[in-house]
């Protein structure tokens, strides 16, 4: 029997993720990070669920700390495409801190390697709020 696209999409989002925090430290992270992001920007169904419109997606921070994720996946885009065109400086940095990762020169000077594990943890956070159901946030609290 064929799911639904909406429960194939979250499945999905869900493998991604396992993907994630199976990831040994080292660029195979950030290889699972680029990807469920990948899948998050392939599903525009999630975007309001990461949005600033939300007052719990305010208090938690949300829309920034996908924006950190988005670095992630964004920087890796950026390596592959392997582009002459000026990328600006924060995304250049990116790319070599991603590259260095990739050749295994691992520092604490690296940004990306330092936060790796706030990168894993707040891939859990993003992953709780999409994967939550709408209906129950909607919901009163029990007087």
């Amino acid at each position: 029997m064929k799911h639904p696209p909406e429960v194939e999409v979250k499945d999905g989002l869900e493998k991604k993720f396992k993907k994630v925090l199976q990831a040994p430290e080292g660029f195979g992270l950030f290889e699972a990070i680029h990807d469920f992001i990948e899948h998050i920007e392939l599903n525009p169904s999630f975007s309001n669920d990461l949005s600033y419109r939300t007052k719990l997606n305010r208090e938690l921070n949300i829309p920034a700390k996908y924006d950190y994720l988005r670095q992630v996946y964004q920087g890796l885009e950026d390596a592959r495409a392997k582009t002459t065109q000026d990328l600006g400086h924060a995304r250049y940095m990116n790319v070599l801190d991603l590259n260095r990762i990739q050749n295994n020169e691992l520092s604490e000077s690296n940004f990306f390697w330092r936060k790796r594990a706030l990168f894993r943890k707040i891939t859990g956070e993003i992953y709780v709020r999409l994967k939550a159901d709408p209906d129950a946030q909607a919901a009163p609290a029990n007087p």
